[in-house]
C-alpha cells in the first residue's frame, strides 16, 4: 500500500448536524475533536509507507482509532465495525456519514508498520502535543514515575512443558521449511511423543518418570540438532528462530557427560536476563518482586501531578522483566529530555532512588525524590558498625573506625553497575585483637572490615538525602507520588495492562504506548467536562480507626 499524505479537513456538515442531535451533550470522542482538533496528520506516518502502490486509508485516523479502541476496550473487530457504524467515531474522524471504514485487519497491518519502526511513541506524542498547545500539559513542575508487571501472552510453562514444547515448536518449522528432509531424519518415536501438545496426554506424576521422560526429550532434541547441522542438512535450517531457541534452550537445560545426555541441576542453569521461560515468546523473562513471581516484562509510567491541569502521562517505557527500576531513572530522564518534558521534581519510589540516579538526575537538571534504601548489611542491623558509624576524612583519604582503628588501603573502583566508588580496607592485623570484631566483621578471616563509598561529593548528598528524609516535610511532600498508583490501576482496569496482548518486546511497548495515549485522552475529557476526580477509598471498617 501507498500513502498520500492529506490535509485533516473539516468535519462533513451532515456529520455535525447528526452527531449534535444523538449527542447533545457530547461523548469524548466529540469533546476531544472539538477542543484538541484532528490530533494525528499523515505526514506524521508518511515514512511507514512506500510512495507507489495502492493507497492506503489515512494513517492519521488509523492512529486515531487505535487510541479510542484502547479507550473502551474494543477488538479490532469492534473497531472497524465502531468507524463504519457509529455517529461519534465519524465525526472525531471526519468522515461523511456514507463512508464504509476499512476492514478489521488494517489495524493489525498499521500495528506491525508501527513496530517495525518503532514509531509507538509518536501516537503517545501526538496527543501530549495537542494538549501543551491548548494549556493542558504542564511539564516544568513536578512528575511522579512508577512500574508494574506485566506478563507475557504466552502461558507460563513447566520445565519439562518447556523443553517439551520447545522440541515441538522446532519439529513444527522444520517440517514447514524442509519436509521432505524432516521426514527422512525423524525417528518413529517422535511422532507419537510430538506431533500434539503433551499436555493433552498429560505428563507424568512420579518423579522417576518425569526426570525419565525429561531425559528423553533432551537425547532427542540433541539429535535434533546434530542433524540440522550435519553436512548434508540445508544450510537455512540452522537460522530458523525456533531452531535457534531450541540450541539456546537446550545449553541451558541440557548437558553431555561423556557422551550422554544429562539434565542439568536447577543451580547450574542460567538466571535472569539470560534464561529463556517460554519458546513461544522468546523475549520474555522470568522475574520476582518480594511475593510476586511472574513472566514477561515491566512497564514504566511517568506522569505530570499539577493539581490545576489533568495528569497526561509523558513517557512510557517497557523492558524485560529482569530489568531494575534503579537502572531506569536515566532512560526516563533521557527520553523526556529530547522531547523538552523534563520536570524540576521528580518523584519515585524506593526502586528508583539511589547516588546514581540522583546524580544522573542533577545532570539533567532535574532534582530526583524517593526513599533511599537503608542499609541491610549484618553491621548496620547490628546497630553500632554501620557504615554511618565510620568517620571520613576526605583530604587525607582516612576513614577511622568507632574503635579509633585506621585504614591501611584507599582504592577508586567501580561498582558492579559500573558506577564510581571508593574502597576503604582496613587490615586484618588491626582488626583482629578488636573485641568486637565478629560484631563488625562476622565473616572474619584473613581480611578486615571493608567500607565502599560513593565519591565525595555523592557521598555528602546522600547523607543530606538521608537527613533530610527524616524530616515531616518531607514526608508530607512525598505523597504527592502515590497517585501514580491511581494510574496503574486505571491501566488495569481500562487497558488490562498487566497482560501483554501481543508477544514479543517490540509489540508489548506499542500496546503500552496506546495505553498511555488512551488513559491521556479519557484524562483530557474528563478535565474539559470537569468531571471531579476520584478520591481515595476507605472502607468502612478502615474509617473507625481511632484519630490520636
Amino acid at each position: 500500500m501507498s500513502m498520500q499524505p492529506m490535509g485533516p479537513g473539516k468535519i462533513p456538515t451532515e456529520t455535525v448536524r447528526v452527531a449534535r442531535a444523538a449527542f447533545p451533550k457530547g461523548s469524548l470522542a466529540i469533546t476531544v475533536r472539538d477542543e484538541l482538533g484532528p490530533l494525528f496528520g499523515d505526514e506524521e506516518f508518511a515514512d511507514l509507507f512506500p510512495s507507489r502502490g495502492r493507497p492506503a486509508w489515512s494513517p492519521g485516523r488509523l492512529a486515531l482509532v487505535l487510541v479510542l479502541q484502547f479507550v473502551e476496550g474494543l477488538t479490532d473487530r469492534q473497531a472497524a465495525e465502531a468507524v463504519r457504524a457509529r455517529i461519534d467515531f465519524k465525526y472525531a474522524l471526519g468522515l461523511d456519514l456514507e463512508n464504509p471504514g476499512f476492514d478489521y485487519s488494517v489495524l493489525s497491518e498499521f500495528r506491525d508498520r508501527l513496530v517495525h519502526a518503532d514509531a509507538g511513541r509518536r501516537v503517545l506524542d501526538g496527543i501530549l502535543v495537542a494538549a501543551r498547545d491548548k494549556g493542558l500539559l504542564k511539564t516544568a513542575g513536578r512528575a511522579r514515575t512508577d512500574s508494574t508487571h506485566v506478563l507475557s501472552a504466552a502461558r507460563e510453562l513447566s520445565w519439562l512443558e518447556m523443553v517439551t514444547e520447545t522440541l515441538r515448536a522446532a519439529l513444527n518449522a522444520l517440517a514447514q521449511a524442509a519436509p521432505e528432509w524432516l521426514g527422512r531424519i525423524a525417528e518413529r518415536d517422535w511422532f507419537r511423543h510430538y506431533s500434539v501438545p503433551a499436555s493433552e496426554f498429560g505428563y507424568p506424576k512420579g518423579r522417576a518418570r518425569r526426570e525419565e521422560m525429561a531425559l528423553r526429550v533432551g537425547r532427542d532434541g540433541m539429535r535434533l540438532l546434530q542433524a540440522v547441522w550435519s553436512v548434508g542438512a540445508p544450510e537455512e535450517l540452522r537460522t530458523l528462530q525456533q531452531v535457534e531457541t531450541l540450541r539456546h534452550v537446550w545449553v541451558q537445560c541440557f548437558q553431555q557427560v561423556e557422551g550422554a545426555v544429562r539434565n542439568r541441576a536447577p543451580k547450574d542453569r542460567p538466571r535472569g536476563a539470560m534464561r529463556l521461560v517460554t519458546p513461544y515468546d522468546t523475549e520474555a523473562r522470568g522475574s520476582i518482586k518480594q511475593d510476586l513471581h511472574w513472566n514477561g516484562y515491566k512497564v514504566h509510567f511517568t506522569e505530570t501531578c499539577e493539581p490545576d491541569a489533568p495528569n497526561l502521562i509523558t513517557n512510557v517505557v517497557t523492558t524485560t522483566a529482569t530489568v531494575p527500576d534503579d537502572r531506569m531513572t536515566t532512560v526516563i530522564h533521557a527520553a523526556l529530555a529530547g522531547r523538552a518534558m523534563l520536570p524540576a521534581e521528580h518523584w519515585v519510589d524506593t526502586g528508583y532512588a539511589n547516588a546514581g540516579a540522583m546524580a544522573d538526575a542533577r545532570a539533567h537538571g532535574v532534582a530526583l525524590h524517593g526513599p533511599l534504601k537503608s542499609v541491610t548489611n549484618a553491621q548496620a542491623r547490628a546497630g553500632a558498625y554501620g557504615q554511618d558509624a565510620f568517620t571520613v576524612d576526605w583530604d587525607s583519604k582516612r576513614v577511622t573506625c568507632p574503635n579509633g582503628t585506621i585504614n591501611t588501603g584507599w582504592r577508586e573502583d567501580r561498582s558492579q553497575q559500573g558506577l564510581p566508588v571508593v574502597r576503604a580496607q582496613f587490615s586484618a592485623r588491626d582488626c583482629r585483637p578488636c573485641p568486637v570484631v565478629r560484631d563488625c566483621v562476622p565473616n572474619f578471616r584473613a581480611k578486615g572490615r571493608a567500607i565502599t563509598l560513593r565519591p565525595q561529593q555523592a557521598h555528602r548528598e546522600l547523607q543530606q538525602a538521608r537527613t533530610l528524609q527524616q524530616t515531616d516535610e518531607w514526608k508530607e511532600r512525598y505523597k504527592v507520588r502515590a497517585g501514580i498508583e491511581g494510574t496503574i490501576s486505571q491501566g488495569v482496569h481500562s487497558c488490562d495492562l498487566r497482560r501483554s496482548r501481543y508477544r514479543g518486546l517490540a509489540k508489548t511497548s506499542l500496546q503500552h504506548q496506546l495505553t498511555g495515549a488512551a488513559i491521556n485522552l479519557a484524562r483530557i475529557n474528563a478535565h474539559i467536562i470537569q468531571m471531579p476526580r476520584a478520591r481515595t477509598r476507605v472502607s468502612h471498617f478502615a474509617a473507625l480507626l481511632p484519630i490520636k
